[in-house]
């Protein structure tokens, strides 16, 4: 990359799939390969490409997360479980990279309509549930772009699943309840 574009900007981690099923349904295999695209590779690349960006003073990763990463749900363990991983890691890797002018933002969409749920969801039932808080992609991706080189922790979108975030932490055993 950098012989062929030179000095990377921005990086922009959005790598990742889904399998929404019960826990006890999860293989050993998917664990692993989920964790190697939704966790694993965001942090490898982050690594690379922060250590550049913060030798030259400048640039912005931005991380695309997901709200199922700050709010559980049933059947979402495993995918859960890689995306408060990496947004842990964000985390961290913000407060590391501030003082070389390097930001990292975390971006938690929702869902988006798009292919992503044919392997997640592949009955179409949890899409039915949560189609009042579909994303389109077009609408992600102007988001994504204004925020570029401007130091923001964190977006959380669509608004309703930010604000029932705020209430999760706030209530957990009530969000548990409803």
């Amino acid at each position: 990359i950098d012989s062929e574009y030179g000095h990377v900007d921005v990086l922009v981690n959005n790598a990742g799939y889904g399998i929404f099923e019960e826990f006890d349904k999860i293989s050993s295999s998917d664990i692993e390969a989920m964790f190697e695209v939704n966790t694993f590779a965001l942090m490898n690349l982050s690594r690379i490409f922060g250590a550049r960006m913060k030798q030259a003073g400048q640039g912005h990763i931005v991380n695309i997360v997901s709200m199922a990463g700050l709010i559980a749900s049933s059947k979402s363990s495993l995918y859960s479980a890689t995306k408060f991983a990496a947004i842990g890691f964000s985390n961290a890797l913000r407060l590391e990279l501030m003082p070389y002018g390097v930001y990292v933002t975390t971006f938690n969409p929702g869902p988006i309509r798009t292919g992503f749920f044919d392997k997640a969801d592949p009955d179409g039932t949890y899409l039915k549930s949560v189609d009042r808080f579909l994303l389109e992609p077009d609408t992600v991706a102007k988001k994504i772009v204004k925020i570029i080189g401007k130091n923001k922790r964190e977006l959380n979108l669509p608004m309703l699943l930010n604000l029932a975030h705020k209430f999760y932490t706030l209530f957990p055993k009530l969000a548990d309840k409803l």
